[in-house]
């Protein structure tokens, strides 16, 4: 699989995190990102709204810091 957009090559390792509401994905995927040097992608199909962050339990300003993450509020 490669990256679109094409500049860094193909995709070597990617970890897909899965499971039922509140248990500890977004936790889990911050602490693969920060130990493995990581990118966290959102795929939540409600995170992806800026309007809902109240109701979805995005990540804060603190887990924010500690790995990149993209697609969070992402849809205007």
């Amino acid at each position: 699989m490669k990256k679109s957009g094409g500049g860094e090559g193909p995709i070597r390792n990617a970890i897909l995190i899965a499971g039922p509401t509140a248990s500890g994905k977004s936790g889990l995927a911050l602490d693969l990102a920060e130990k493995l040097g990581g990118v966290i992608v959102n795929t939540d199909s409600m995170q992806v709204y800026s309007v809902l962050r109240v109701l979805t339990a995005r990540p804060g300003a603190a887990d924010l810091a500690r790995a990149p993450h993209l697609l969070y509020g992402h849809v205007h």
